[in-house]
């Protein structure tokens, strides 16, 4: 173990350094995850009823379990290059802000333009679209950062891109989706009236501020209606978490040149891309029985898919058009408060993570918006980064994990992700320093008529 003065403030990795392939948890999955399947047969769907919606490579790479590594085209590494490696970042102040023996580390990847760690799959998809000779792609987007590394990644590989972004992010944040437009995405507030699920969605919940599920209805609609076209997802689907790798990689890497072991490892979660991304290769060690990590998802008290939903297959979006997945969910109907971080406003989970969670290998936790923001806060004033509000539901428990060690006096090393920057994000903390955010909880009522229309499958 190395001195801990050696320790320097940001681990940085050289070129030669960054992975050359992504890893596929799923290959050391005892249980895999359950198949997608056919909304209309409830049969597992094959390549062929796929590729109507999905890019062919990446439908090979979603219904590959048993593949454990996947080479990255040297023109995605040449593009990863202008952002990659990302650091890995000691919390030096806040260890010492909050006057615990844990040491905290975090890996930042809001050091592009996109300002997340959205850009990681955005570019691998861009790139299997371009080569597949397809116009363009389309794709739903909740905070805006997947939409606007999407928009980034498509204009690199001269693709056309349309948005569908979630109403009452498309309103609270016009600068992200402004920087969409300059990309040259353009951008719709879902549910719209531009397609038929939409209008059906509006019909149905007039005046509703939408969900990734609504926006994720219209965006395949569109794809499937419009010639030389698919649709992409910046989350849930396992090529996502393939491409996410490279935030674990990368870290497991910085981590092993200095001899540390996290002993917790926290992530937000959503639909699980960040999560699923940071802990691949820890979560690979312990499924081998090489190493053990206590590993914590973290999601919004709002939209509790993992600690209040229910393992069981349903549709991924909730114009119930898209393939039924077997997951943690709260029903596709389920429409999520207004919450301002709008990228965790899912009504289910990864498949992948739904099985590890189910069988034991993390635990899940959730926490309330306000108390997210006085995290983010506190970051911000001691670390001087601005984390968005989704990375901040990790700081929170970043924090409180800490704490307990300051009770304890164990001197734990904690590894929790940051996924992007909050500077498109001031309306959210506006509203938390003016005293005018609230902390919506759904009631178990509201949850069990969502949970009460989940499709019947055998």
């Amino acid at each position: 173990m190395s001195n801990e003065k050696e320790i320097p403030y940001k681990i940085y990795l050289e070129e030669s350094e960054m992975p050359k392939q992504w890893y596929n948890v799923r290959a050391d999955m005892k249980n895999k995850p359950a198949p997608l399947l056919n909304p209309a047969t409830k049969q597992p769907m094959s390549a062929a009823d796929l590729a109507p919606v999905f890019c062919d490579e990446l439908i090979k790479q979603e219904l590959d379990d048993t593949t454990p590594f996947f080479d990255i085209p040297e023109e995605i590494q040449h593009y990863y290059k202008t952002y990659r490696p990302s650091p890995l970042m000691r919390a030096y102040h806040l260890e010492k802000a909050l006057g615990t023996p844990a040491k905290i580390y975090y890996k930042f990847e809001g050091n592009n333009t996109s300002g997340s760690h959205k850009l990681n799959s955005a570019l691998a998809q861009a790139y299997y679209a371009k080569q597949q000779g397809l116009k363009g792609v389309t794709t739903e987007t909740g905070a805006g950062q997947w939409g606007t590394a999407l928009s980034m990644a498509c204009s690199f590989f001269g693709l056309d891109c349309k948005v569908y972004m979630v109403k009452v992010s498309y309103e609270q944040k016009p600068f992200r989706r402004e920087v969409m437009r300059t990309y040259g995405a353009s951008v719709t507030p879902s549910p719209s009236m531009e397609t038929e699920v939409g209008r059906k969605i509006l019909a149905e919940h007039p005046g509703t501020t939408g969900s990734l599920g609504c926006a994720i209805s219209e965006a395949v609609e569109k794809a499937t209606t419009t010639e030389g076209y698919r649709y992409v997802l910046g989350s849930v689907l396992n090529q996502v978490l393939l491409h996410q790798s490279v935030i674990g990689l990368e870290s497991k890497i910085a981590l092993d040149k200095y001899g540390i072991k996290p002993d917790i490892i926290i992530g937000c979660a959503g639909g699980g891309s960040n999560l699923g991304g940071l802990i691949s290769p820890f979560m690979g060690e312990k499924l081998r029985g090489e190493a053990d990590y206590r590993i914590i998802a973290v999601e919004p008290a709002s939209c509790p898919s993992f600690t209040r939903g229910k393992f069981a297959y349903d549709f991924c979006d909730t114009g119930m058009v898209c393939p039924l997945a077997k997951m943690y969910t709260l029903g596709s109907g389920f429409i999520p408060a207004p919450n301002h971080a709008g990228g965790l406003r899912y009504h289910g989970m990864s498949t992948t993570l739904s099985q590890l969670y189910h069988d034991g290998y993390m635990e899940a936790t959730s926490v309330k918006q306000t108390d997210v923001f006085e995290a983010a806060e506190q970051f911000a004033r001691t670390e001087g980064i601005l984390p968005a509000p989704e990375s901040s539901h990790a700081i929170r428990v970043a924090i409180d994990e800490a704490l307990k060690c300051k009770e304890t006096g164990e001197e734990k090393t904690i590894l929790f992700g940051l996924t992007g920057t909050g500077y498109f994000d001031m309306f959210a903390y506006e509203k938390f320093h003016d005293g005018k955010m609230s902390d919506y909880i759904p009631t178990d009522e509201e949850l069990a008529e969502s949970i009460s229309k989940l499709p019947e499958v055998e």
